[in-house]
């Protein structure tokens, strides 16, 4: 039987807070980061740690088209 992943809210609400800290788009939020910087990482690798696990959620998110997930979320907020 195949498993359903179901996102944890709590990490799609970090998406909308979180901001990047450094490089070309410091101060950005990660939900607002453009693909093509998080296919850059996704090439390079990600950092460690928490920003590396909100940037890699982030760009599977982009890549599957589940924008809408943090689009609905941010109306809510």
């Amino acid at each position: 039987m195949e498993e359903i992943s179901v996102p944890d809210p709590a990490i799609l609400k970090e998406l909308l807070k979180y901001k990047m800290p450094f490089g070309k788009y410091k101060d950005t939020l990660i939900a607002d980061l453009p693909v093509s910087y998080l296919e850059w990482f996704q090439r390079q690798g990600f950092p460690a740690g928490k920003l590396g696990m909100l940037l890699s959620t982030m760009y599977e998110i982009q890549i599957n088209g589940l924008g809408e997930l943090l689009h609905r979320l941010r109306k809510m907020q």
